[in-house]
């Protein structure tokens, strides 16, 4: 799909690897015991690339990476209701879930870098952060992201050999 479905938020993913292809990902703090890799809001107008890059650095510091692939279409989940409605509040809007593009990024800077009270710009949304398998990815992310996270990672799959 060349764009994402209405009455989805338009997104992107940060799937950021390490040397060891270890993969970050972060606690969220407002969901206990939930990880996540980055993602965030595509701006009006912007290009889904530099949104990742700028996503990424907002919410953990980082600005030393490297673009080195993307899943060439749109993924979709769907909020729980629980969530789209403290989303609404939030966001201002209704959305049905999110619409993201995902990309695959590997860190080329010291963990000194990271830090995920992010560039200033944002709230915090993460209180730990941490280099996990693929496996772990998908073990600690919420329900209703797995589905999303295990089509991107096998997407990626022959970069994390």
């Amino acid at each position: 799909m060349d764009a994402p479905p209405e009455g989805y938020r338009r997104n992107v993913g940060i799937c950021l690897v390490n040397s060891s292809k270890k993969i970050f990902a972060a606690s969220r703090l407002d969901i206990p015991n939930s990880w996540q890799m980055p993602q965030g809001g595509i701006d009006e107008g912007e290009d889904p690339k530099v949104a990742a890059i700028r996503e990424l650095r907002e919410e953990t510091g980082i600005a030393s990476a490297e673009v080195l692939a993307e899943v060439p279409y749109w993924l979709t989940y769907d909020f729980p209701p629980d969530v789209r409605e403290k989303l609404k509040i939030k966001w201002g809007g209704d959305w049905k879930g999110q619409a993201q593009k995902w990309f695959l990024l590997k860190f080329t800077g010291k963990e000194e870098e990271i830090n995920l009270l992010g560039d200033g710009t944002e709230e915090p949304e993460f209180g730990e952060w941490s280099w996990l398998t693929l496996e772990q990815i998908i073990d600690q992310a919420v329900d209703f992201k797995k589905p999303v996270y295990k089509e991107v990672l096998t997407v990626f799959a022959p970069h994390l050999q």
